[in-house]
């Protein structure tokens, strides 16, 4: 079949009537033309957002000073009474407030609050509790019914008219929420530009945020493997050197015994302490070993260890040693091993250096959790300008550092001195203190 020619008359008599009216065509000319600046708008937003973000970057390196800037910029320019940021704790159990920037204050979460300040625990729950808001912006009046009733009552009493929330969105992770409140009545403050200013503010946020965990992580880890090669050097040197050093002395000392048939009494006992010193500094020095290095257990209790201290102890002094122990529980390898350093350190001091009349070892349970050691002696006590002076005080208090207990040193001239150690899974910080 020949095809029918088109008409151009025909043609125009297809066109609807109201396309050829000069007023729609003005309307669609000014649809397209809002659509064209709203895509301006919306791509120079992004870039202002991109270098914006940069730029407190380069000003402020560290991830709080980071947050800190954005949330008053956002206050600052954006025309807002207050920005808020809140992130997910790491179990991923719950929501906390980090930092808040409100009229001309950065609040964190250290900061005092008084009666008037936010009700950030309610907003956390909230923000956390309410799902549709870990995945998309959500903009609230200020009675929202959504809200919890102090969020609320806060908005009514600062004169809050809207608040937007934006999530910290890293693929399909949510790390948080950043929320932008507004004073003010007019609509503009609701506009689309908005929702799209915060939530590209919120992606710049959650890109920062995730590389200072990144890198924060990488510095963890290059820590753990810095004290990894450093313990292992230290449990080489001491098996080559302590350990090895020791075991030749106690050679030495073993074949003296067995040629020394008739040494008097006295020196043979000399002898034999030698022997045992010896040989206990040779187990010392090849436990550090192994407790330098991961995994290792000595499988000696903190009972035993302490009588060995000070039936060894005793056989190098007149002065008489009391133990009294309790029945203990295994608090752990590492931690057992800095008791017994700390208990030996103290006991070697009041032998050397106090003059005493007596020592005495007392060891206890504390809530059938924790652990308490005193070292008690009746002797001249620490000068008082002179209370941590020397390596062994400084390393008693090291070692209590390291597993989180307490070290009490109660001194006093003619009075003596005691040194008590308390461990618990929380505990007090290092203390010294001089009785009256």
């Amino acid at each position: 079949m020949e095809p029918v020619p088109c008409d151009e008359d025909d043609h125009q008599n297809d066109v609807h009537p109201d396309e050829r009216d000069p007023d729609v065509l003005r309307a669609a000319l000014t649809r397209e033309t809002a659509a064209r600046r709203r895509a301006d708008c919306l791509a120079k937003m992004q870039t202002d957002v991109v270098k914006l973000a940069l730029d407190l970057l380069v000003r402020e390196p560290d991830i709080e000073g980071f947050f800190g800037a954005l949330t008053k910029t956002m206050v600052e320019e954006g025309d807002s009474c207050s920005c808020g940021v809140w992130l997910i704790d790491e179990e991923h159990q719950r929501c906390e407030p980090w930092m808040a920037y409100v009229g001309d204050r950065l609040y964190t979460r250290t900061s005092d609050c008084d009666s008037g300040t936010f009700p950030r625990e309610s907003m956390a729950s909230h923000l956390f509790a309410h799902t549709p808001g870990w995945s998309e912006t959500v903009e609230y009046e200020s009675d929202d019914p959504r809200l919890p009733e102090p969020v609320r009552e806060f908005n009514r009493r600062a004169q809050v008219t809207a608040v937007v929330v934006a999530p910290l969105l890293l693929g399909s992770r949510t790390l948080g929420w950043i929320t932008l409140s507004s004073s003010h009545t007019s609509e503009c403050w609701t506009q689309w530009w908005r929702v799209v200013l915060i939530e590209a503010i919120a992606r710049q946020a959650a890109l920062a945020l995730h590389h200072s965990r990144l890198a924060d992580q990488r510095r963890l880890e290059e820590r753990r493997k810095t004290i990894l090669e450093e313990r292992n050097r230290l449990a080489r040197d001491i098996h080559d050197n302590l350990a090895q050093g020791f075991a030749a002395i106690l050679m030495q000392l073993q074949a003296a015994q067995r040629e020394a048939f008739s040494l008097a009494p006295a020196v043979a006992a000399k002898l034999d302490t030698a022997v045992d010193l010896a040989r206990t500094h040779m187990t010392e020095a090849r436990r550090s070993v192994g407790t330098l290095r991961p995994n290792v257990s000595s499988g000696e209790d903190v009972a035993k260890a302490l009588k060995r201290i000070a039936d060894l102890v005793q056989r190098t002094t007149t002065v008489p040693i009391d133990v009294s122990l309790d029945e203990l529980p295994r608090f752990g390898d590492g931690v057992e091993r800095e008791i017994v350093g700390i208990a030996q350190e103290a006991l070697t001091n009041a032998v050397r250096h106090s003059r005493a009349r007596r020592i005495t070892i007392r060891a206890s349970t504390v809530r059938s959790l924790g652990f308490r050691l005193s070292v008690h002696d009746d002797g001249r006590g620490i000068a008082r300008e002179r209370p941590t002076a020397g390596f062994g005080m400084t390393s008693m208090h090291e070692r209590a550092e390291r597993i989180g207990a307490s070290l009490t040193i109660v001194t006093a001239p003619r009075s003596g001195t005691e040194v008590v150690l308390a461990w618990e899974p929380a505990s007090l910080p290092t203390q010294v203190h001089f009785a009256s």
